[in-house]
């Protein structure tokens, strides 16, 4: 039986929310799964809404848009807003912590954490809230390997920030633990 996982990563443009779709994507398949990812975003690309979607399967993968998300991140109020009705019942759903959770929202667990601020009083820059996430995202779902995404988040951050970028990771596998 095949064990697909439908990612929905939600937030503003600028926020780093498609390299981290592409960082899941390509760690997936360097541990040998099957992967997607896509993208859209509102006009106006920085500030505007955005969304990152990856479908990581170890079979064949049939449509590559996510219809209902296992697993949605929100950093934005809008992006959650927008978003939260099309995950699944028993969906994981990782928020920042400023934000507002709908009362009518159903997930199977939410998880509130300072994604935001952890990036940029923590790690001290705020552009690395897109790695603290995925870090989040893998101490609570173990969707990757650990050396997988480590790997590739140093082969696609900027030259010279590989250093930031590790400590961005394990800032947001401590925000789990």
């Amino acid at each position: 039986m095949s064990k697909q996982t439908e990612i929905r990563l939600t937030g503003s443009g600028g926020q780093g929310l498609i390299l981290a779709g592409i960082i899941l994507a390509e760690s997936a398949i360097l541990k040998g799964d099957n992967a997607v990812q896509s993208q859209s975003y509102g006009p106006e690309a920085r500030g505007g809404a955005s969304k990152a979607e990856v479908i990581i399967s170890t079979e064949e993968i049939d449509f590559p848009k996510v219809r209902k998300a296992d697993i949605m991140l929100s950093l934005t109020q809008v992006a959650l807003n927008k978003y939260a009705d099309t995950i699944k019942e028993d969906a994981i759903l990782v928020v920042d912590s400023e934000l507002e959770i709908p009362s009518n929202l159903k997930a199977g667990k939410i998880v509130s954490i300072p994604i935001l601020n952890t990036a940029s009083e923590v790690v001290g820059k705020r552009m690395v809230a897109n790695i603290v996430a995925l870090g989040a995202i893998q101490e609570l779902t173990n969707i990757i390997p650990k050396e997988y995404l480590e790997k590739t988040v140093l082969s696609r951050v900027p030259r010279g920030t590989e250093e930031l970028n590790k400590r961005a990771l394990q800032e947001g596998y401590n925000l789990v633990k």
